[in-house]
């Protein structure tokens, strides 16, 4: 990968910063952390790499690469209590079985169904060692149940899944390996198809890292790492691209956008799509882009903005058309910022730093923000074993969560709080959709 090597380290940090006034004022922006849960203690994991996943209740999932009970991961869940305080549980440790069989090292967030059931994936272990899919499924009495829903490699698919899957209404999910590939539930099991295998020839796009999006009429779009029209960067800079279903249940992938000096290597973060059907993206290389569907269907690519610090993740979008992401490098201290990218008179975008990470807050963030309402990231009672999947329709304030990669530091999960009126997000979509 183009994106720089990252050590692992067995803590890590959960913290919390509040907003002293609103984003409409960004120069007021304050930030006061509090740590909601050191991990690296208890067999509760280590290395945070994926985005969270957040309810209506305020619960918080995720995973992480390393450490637990196993020494493969987990995947835990932070619950926020009466006194402020948050507690964690871990609700599987990977590697529990013989040789790995149950999966371990996800680098991937996870995805929820309607009925509160997780998904996600695991870069290794499994059967036949090259990762798998999961499924972690709440039962009665507090407890999760996982369950290996396929075995990597996909025969002429590839292995090693970096990214998580995409869910649709009937529980298809979706993912990228070294292809493209749709995992379909049946009375005998799972049965995985290839999509698309991404050749890097002929203007084709290779090393697709970051997850998958789906859009309402079942497309999906995506990035890849390398491959693409230029013959620069040492085997191409990289490739937008969408897959559609045909009939027959064959699938036609098109490439939307071949980088060139327009940004190079799309991050690890997905992916985002507003409601008029518009995608939003950045490169490692420093651009912050949108992609915007033509009548012709044609594509128009627009770099919003340049940055000089390396955005790994992917921007969200709120009501107002705002865009949020991270760097991993720069900031005040080198160790990357949260940003707001905000639209303007003719075209024009600004760039503010809502927070610089210090490295005992955090440092060098992958993952994609998260958008939340006030009502879902407040203190929740007792829920029920299967978490809600729906952010409430009536909140009005929202908050902002990001999972930074796992650094020789203190990485920490952050919320900042606004006063944006963003639309609910479900859950069940991938991360970035909006």
């Amino acid at each position: 990968m183009a994106l720089k090597k990252r050590a692992l380290t067995l803590t890590a940090a959960v913290a919390l910063a509040t907003a002293i006034s609103t984003l409409l004022v960004p120069q007021a922006w304050g930030a006061k952390y509090k740590v909601l849960h050191a991990f690296g203690k208890g067999g509760d994991g280590a290395g945070l790499w994926g985005s969270l996943l957040l309810d209506s209740k305020g619960n918080v999932y995720g995973t992480t690469v390393a450490g637990g009970e196993y020494g493969g991961g987990t995947a835990f869940e932070l619950t926020p209590q009466p006194n402020g305080s948050w507690a964690e549980a871990v609700l599987y440790g990977f590697c529990s079985k013989p040789e790995c069989t149950d999966g371990g090292g996800s680098t991937a967030g996870l995805t929820s169904d309607a009925a509160g059931n997780l998904y996600g994936t695991t870069q290794s272990g499994g059967a036949h060692v090259y990762g798998t899919v999961f499924e972690l499924t709440p039962q009665s009495n507090g407890t999760w149940v996982e369950t290996v829903l396929y075995n990597f490699p996909i025969p002429g698919g590839g292995c090693c899944p970096y990214g998580g899957v995409a869910i649709d209404k009937s529980n298809n999910l979706y993912g990228a390996t070294y292809s493209a590939f749709e995992l379909s539930p049946g009375s005998n099991g799972w049965t995985a198809t290839v999509l698309h295998n991404f050749t890097g020839r002929h203007g084709d796009g290779s090393g697709p890292y970051a997850a998958p999006i789906l859009d309402a009429a079942g497309n999906l779009y995506g990035t890849t790492e390398h491959g693409g029209y230029s013959k620069g960067c040492g085997g191409g800079c990289g490739a937008i691209y969408e897959l559609s279903p045909r009939p027959g249940g064959k699938w036609k992938e098109t490439i939307l956008f071949g980088f060139q000096t327009d940004g190079a290597f799309p991050g690890v973060g997905a992916l985002a799509l507003d409601r008029a059907g518009n995608l939003y993206g950045t490169t490692t290389s420093g651009t912050i882009f949108k992609l915007t569907p033509g009548t012709d269907g044609h594509w128009k690519f627009t770099v919003l903005y340049i940055v000089a610090d390396e955005p790994a993740a992917g921007v969200v979008i709120d009501k107002s058309h705002n865009l949020y992401g991270t760097t991993i490098n720069g900031g005040d201290y080198g160790c990357g910022d949260i940003y707001k990218l905000a639209p303007g008179p003719k075209g024009k975008w600004t760039y503010t730093v809502l927070h610089s990470f210090t490295g005992a807050d955090g440092c060098q963030p992958d993952a994609n923000l998260i958008l939340a309402t006030a009502k879902a990231t407040s203190t929740a009672p007792p829920r029920p074993a299967a978490p809600a999947v729906r952010a409430s329709p009536s909140s009005s304030r929202r908050r902002l969560f990001c999972f930074p990669a796992i650094l020789p530091v203190l990485p920490a999960v952050h919320r900042l709080g606004d006063d944006l009126q963003a639309a609910p997000i479900l859950l069940s979509n991938p991360p970035g959709f909006a």
